[in-house]
């Protein structure tokens, strides 16, 4: 696997170098970006929170549970799937802030509308679906200039997405219990705004601290792989939308290893929605104790997940990122499943959570790696919107099956079962084609 040369980066008119005149204004894109993202992931963990305990406490249903996890995944890859293509021509930074704008709005919406005219369940659907369509969007424009804000502060891709990790591990780190008190003391609508309000935050961060001139350079970074070179990448971006579209899915056709990754990612996400979204809340309202305990659930494993990616932002260059991988994806799942199928305390919960967030601390800095190296510059959002779309695709099936079947079967056979299939599936990385081709054969300064 070639490792992409590094982009230029443009300076702002007026400014001489532009952020690359002081060690301070080199490193400020970077720590924007990533301050941005932890705003935007803070904000959704309290709707991951707020939302299935509002609508368990309106309806008392499983189902009706399962229907709202499904309603904030669709649009998830849907946006995915279809916004790349726009958000690579629109530019990254402009799609980012209005990402979290429209989100803002829509977000907001719920509250007001919960102390004002009342708040109907398809009402509720109709906002969370709007809110969740631009979301996955905005996440890829910012998540598409880490290479050039990396480069640009002297900093290792893998050791970025190291931090990229860490960052979006401690906003549900500390989202978690704080959504949790919020719900408890406030209820589950109002706690939202705080959402709203970070949407807003995150734009104003991206306003302020990552110029216009931050973007990728196509000629000078994208890379000559199976995907083309960059004169084939800029007549790419000059076809119609569906074209441009179809190109993107055919990058990850081209390359196995990407394949490989998205089908892997889109079964134990459907796996992981239905234990987050419908079976760790239900159990949590049933047995913990509501609010609070789910709170600190989602806590622990950002606690977890959090250290994982910090320990992998500080050694991962150094890792066997295979085998880091494949250890990583056994554990962070599956073992968690089968501890809440003994239905434990509290105390229990949150070790066995903890632990698989540990485990899970690496994994999307290596995704995130990989798909860095492998895409061309110009096709960044496309590709990853085509790959998150993918590896969502699953999820509202997951997440309705889960809603359903715990109603058929119980709570615990649910939690036996997709622990069983989720520990199968990850041992999948292990055999040799085409993992192999994870392990770089170049590697980035220390």
């Amino acid at each position: 696997m070639t490792r992409a040369a590094a982009p230029r980066v443009t300076a702002p008119p007026g400014r001489g170098a532009g952020p690359a005149g002081s060690p301070a204004r080199r490193r400020t894109p970077l720590v924007a970006l990533l301050g941005a993202q932890v705003i935007a992931t803070g904000g959704n963990v309290v709707t991951l929170v707020a939302l299935p305990l509002y609508v368990l406490a309106e309806t008392g249903s499983a189902s009706m549970a399962g229907v709202l996890a499904v309603v904030t995944t669709v649009p998830v890859v849907l946006g995915g799937a279809f916004g790349g293509v726009l958000v690579d021509r629109v530019g990254y930074r402009r799609s980012s802030v209005v990402s979290d704008l429209v989100g803002g709005v829509t977000i907001g919406m719920v509250p007001l509308l919960h102390v004002t005219v009342g708040l109907p369940f398809w009402a509720l659907l109709v906002l969370v679906f709007a809110t969740g369509l631009l979301d996955t969007p905005g996440q890829g424009a910012r998540t598409a200039l880490v290479p050039e804000a990396a480069a640009l502060a002297g900093v290792p891709l893998e050791r970025a997405m190291g931090w990229w990790g860490a960052g979006s591990r401690s906003a549900t780190l500390l989202g978690g219990p704080v959504a949790g008190l919020l719900v408890a003391t406030l209820g589950a609508v109002p706690a939202l705004v705080v959402n709203a309000a970070t949407f807003a935050l995150s734009a104003l961060v991206v306003v302020l601290g990552v110029p216009r001139a931050l973007r990728p350079t196509v000629e000078a970074a994208a890379p000559a792989t199976t995907v083309g070179t960059a004169a084939a990448t800029a007549a790419g971006d000059r076809e119609g939308y569906w074209a441009a579209l179809r190109a993107g899915v055919a990058v990850i056709w081209r390359v196995p290893l990407l394949r490989a990754v998205v089908l892997l990612v889109m079964v134990t996400n459907a796996l992981d929605v239905a234990r987050a979204n419908v079976l760790v809340p239900i159990y949590a309202d049933r047995v913990l104790g509501g609010a609070q305990a789910l709170g600190l659930i989602v806590g622990a494993m950002g606690l977890g997940a959090f250290a994982g990616a910090l320990l992998f932002s500080a050694v991962g260059p150094r890792l066997p990122r295979r085998a880091t991988f494949a250890w990583g994806f056994l554990l962070a799942g599956g073992p968690s499943m089968l501890v809440f199928a003994l239905q434990p305390s509290l105390v229990w919960c949150l070790v066995a959570t903890a632990l698989a967030g540990l485990a899970a601390g690496a994994l999307n800095p290596i995704i995130g790696t990989v798909l860095l190296e492998e895409v061309p510059a110009s096709m960044r959002a496309r590709v990853s919107g085509a790959v998150s779309a993918g590896a969502w695709a699953a999820m509202p099936v997951g997440a309705l099956a889960a809603g359903v079947l715990v109603e058929q079967v119980g709570l615990v056979a649910c939690f036996v079962g997709f622990g069983v299939v989720y520990v199968l599936v990850t041992l999948v990385p292990f055999l040799p084609t085409p993992w192999r081709a994870m392990d770089r054969r170049a590697v980035g300064p220390g």
